[in-house]
């Protein structure tokens, strides 16, 4: 056998190996995975755990304010409360609430519980993205605007998946994703994906403002979760969490 042919047999399986694993990066976590900061559970935090929650819900709030700061379009939740707000003639903070309690609800039958990250969801975002709303730099330029769009998706994803190995329990909206993701065994950005553009059309439907920024944001944030989980799985070095951290 000559050398090229031993060299192209040794050299041939590598360019494979290597497209499965960006594939495998591309896909990201397919599930919520179990980290070395993940708590005890809804109601026991430990000491990583807790500041973990913390800083994932902020960073969720600072993204949501970058959308906000782009005036290119609100999310797909605040598009189906305009839309509900402009058909009742409530105030967006009392239609935002009242959808809440109805996703809420939606979990009865998911068998999902509410924990410390549910309340904390509400609380802690709400102020960050009142602070940072004020903090952050608006920007004019249309270029600047659709990377703050970006910015803002990469932000809420990765803020998404830290609280979530937190292990206190999702926010309400996350819950609904979760609580599919382990009733169906489909993947969270799959099931991300097909919940944002659901609320979104319902809340364009009712006459909410849609813009690029809401269409990028339905469009990525899926995989942009996925993405975030699964570099807190490798960085916290964690496994599937087992059943009992479901809830």
């Amino acid at each position: 056998m000559s050398a090229e042919a031993d060299g192209s047999a040794t050299e041939g399986p590598v360019t494979p190996g290597l497209g499965r694993r960006a594939l495998t990066l591309l896909r990201g976590s397919r599930t919520i995975p179990r980290t070395r900061w993940t708590g005890r559970g809804n109601w026991r935090p430990t000491p990583a755990s807790l500041p973990v929650l913390v800083l994932g819900l902020w960073v969720f709030g600072t993204g949501e304010a970058l959308l906000l700061g782009s005036d290119l379009g609100a999310t797909p939740w605040t598009v189906l409360a305009q839309g509900v707000s402009l058909r009742t003639g409530w105030t967006i903070g009392l239609t935002t609430f009242l959808i809440s309690c109805v996703v809420l609800l939606m979990w009865f039958p998911l068998r999902q519980r509410p924990g410390m990250g549910t309340v904390l969801n509400i609380v802690v975002i709400s102020v960050a993205l009142d602070v940072m709303y004020r903090v952050l730099p608006h920007a004019d330029g249309v270029t600047v605007r659709l990377l703050l769009v970006l910015a803002g998706i990469l932000l809420i994803g990765a803020g998404s998946a830290v609280y979530l190995t937190a292990g206190h329990g999702p926010g309400p909206r996350d819950g609904w994703m979760t609580g599919l993701h382990w009733r169906t065994g489909w993947p969270v950005g799959v099931i991300r994906l097909g919940i944002e553009v659901g609320v979104l059309v319902a809340g364009w439907l009712l006459g909410g403002t849609v813009g690029v920024g809401t269409l990028l944001f339905a469009l990525l944030i899926g995989q942009s979760i996925a993405l975030s989980l699964l570099l807190a799985e490798r960085t916290g070095e964690g496994a599937t969490a087992p059943a009992g951290a479901r809830g």
